[in-house]
């Protein structure tokens, strides 16, 4: 069968598993304002579409667990072919149901797909990419998700329009065509090599590098590097053969244990949801009602959009740690922002616009700060760690552990989602502006983790990161070190290889 090997044309294609967490976060933001929506499942309360909106984050949570026993099992490739068919299956109950409990499965099997593709797509194409434009290659992941966040928004908000619940059937039936293009599309991708090695068919794993990274050629000085790179990662890794869920919190790997999934925490508790999920109760509380909430509101999907397709063209350039910590200084002043102009200039109403989960309005001048703060929230947000915490996720655990240690990390993005989906309602009713300055305190929680104990990873190959942590170099002296993957192919190429082609891979087998 023909494979495709273009790391683009593969990133474009893979990352339609992002794009499905975005289908799934805005076709049910689009809708929980709506008269339809709310007649149809009878007013859920906040405690209700709390419930509602987390139960996708659960599924997401226990499909992340489980991602890193089928990813190591079964291939990257087979385990997103799996995910997207257990996508078309949620979509279908989701598009059937007949009353919340039956939405909850649909959105809870959506999630299982969600908590796998979030987890592995990173994975897997960090394995694929070359290391100089790793960062751009797995951020198309979070920019998918951007992708099918707006497109999913504008599908709803185009459905809204259709009287009766078949509008909102027709938005979440549609939902299981990307995935059933992610389906047929994997079918020819190839496998990771590094998931390859991992099952010692060192051909497959060779033939997959080189048409990667030099369009088949075996004897390739840069391949040549990478091939010795990964045999050596994978004698280390057969040491620590059947590694265990445990062995992620011993001696050598619990610092990059904690880092991965601190960052997925902190990724959650910046204060993204309540722009994600709920950003027609915000404006709601800023005056805009009706249509008007919902143009509006899409407005931040956009600037996300652009934002974080600015961060994929410099993220190899400028490196993953200026984005951390300049990025949540940022977002912890906005939430500052956005509580003050709440609380100082709001007033407590029983409803607004019908909605009786919403007790509190800004209006006039500190209403439009409030947007334009949101709005300014969301472009960070989208510059910085929205795109940067998957693609540091997915570099720093080595081979044995990779997929094992990217699925307990976005676990934790998933149970902290989960949290925060069903904590943000009740907190608009009950604490209202406070509830931004959790999110600001957090913002900077997370940026003295990121200074202190994330190395920077920009630049480097994935089998060195490995350094970086078991040679106890300080984070914030990490982003001078040089990459030995770049020396290696410079010995190569300084050889004499016109007699020492045909016997470098054999050289690098017998190193082992």
């Amino acid at each position: 069968m023909y494979t495709i090997y273009n790391i683009y044309v593969l990133a474009a294609f893979g990352t339609i598993g992002g794009g499905l967490f975005g289908f799934d976060i805005s076709s049910m933001s689009a809708w929980i304002g709506t008269e339809t929506y709310m007649d149809y499942f009878n007013h859920p309360n906040e405690n209700l579409q709390g419930g509602i909106t987390a139960s996708m984050s659960a599924g997401s949570w226990i499909g992340a667990l489980a991602a890193g026993f089928l990813s190591d099992h079964f291939g990257r490739k087979k385990t997103l072919m799996l995910a997207s068919l257990i996508w078309i299956i949620g979509s279908v109950i989701s598009c059937s149901a007949q009353n919340v409990g039956h939405l909850i499965a649909g959105r809870v099997v959506n999630g299982f797909c969600v908590g796998i593709t979030s987890s592995q797509t990173p994975v897997y194409l960090a394995e694929l990419a070359p290391k100089n434009i790793r960062g751009r290659v797995v951020g198309i992941q979070q920019w998918a998700i951007e992708w099918g966040i707006l497109i999913m928004y504008f599908i709803s908000y185009g459905c809204s329009f259709i009287k009766g619940p078949s509008g909102f059937r027709l938005s979440w039936g549609l939902q299981a065509v990307p995935g059933l293009i992610l389906f047929v599309s994997l079918f020819f991708f190839p496998e990771s090599p590094r998931w390859l090695a991992s099952k010692d068919r060192w051909e497959e794993t060779l033939d997959v590098l080189a048409h990667l990274h030099a369009g088949g050629n075996h004897n390739d000085p840069a391949v040549v590097a990478e091939y010795e790179e990964v045999r050596e990662a994978q004698a280390i890794a057969a040491q620590a053969a059947n590694a265990t869920w445990m062995g992620l919190f011993g001696k050598t790997m619990w610092k990059r244990t904690t880092v991965g999934v601190f960052a997925q925490v902190w990724q959650q508790m910046l204060g993204g949801n309540v722009m994600m999920y709920y950003i027609v109760y915000v404006f709601q509380m800023a005056g805009l009602t009706g249509n008007v909430n919902l143009v509006s509101s899409s407005i931040q999907y956009i600037i996300f959009l652009l934002t974080t397709v600015v961060t994929l063209a410099l993220i190899d350039r400028i490196g993953r740690r200026p984005l951390f910590i300049y990025g949540g200084i940022l977002m912890g002043i906005l939430n500052f922002l956005v509580a003050g102009l709440m609380g100082g200039y709001g007033h407590s109403m029983p409803e607004v616009d019908g909605n009786k989960n919403i007790v509190w309005q800004v209006t006039g001048a500190p209403a439009k700060g409030i947007i334009a703060c949101t709005y300014l929230f969301v472009a960070v947000y989208g510059f910085t760690w929205a795109p940067c915490t998957w693609i540091y996720v997915s570099e720093i655990f080595p081979l044995q552990y990779r997929a094992k240690g990217v699925g307990l990390a976005t676990s934790a993005n998933w149970l902290f989602n989960f949290a925060l989906a069903y904590f943000v309602p009740p907190a608009f009713k009950n604490i209202i502006w406070r509830t931004y300055i959790i999110f600001g305190v957090f913002c900077f929680c997370g940026v003295i983790h990121a200074f202190f104990m994330f190395p920077e990873t920009c630049g480097k190959a994935l089998e060195e990161i490995d350094l970086l942590f078991d040679e106890g170099i300080p984070a914030w002296k990490s982003s001078n070190l040089t990459s030995k993957l770049d020396e290696r192919i410079h010995e190569i190429e300084a050889k004499n290889l016109h007699g020492a082609e045909a016997t470098e891979i054999e050289r690098a087998n017998e190193k082992i």
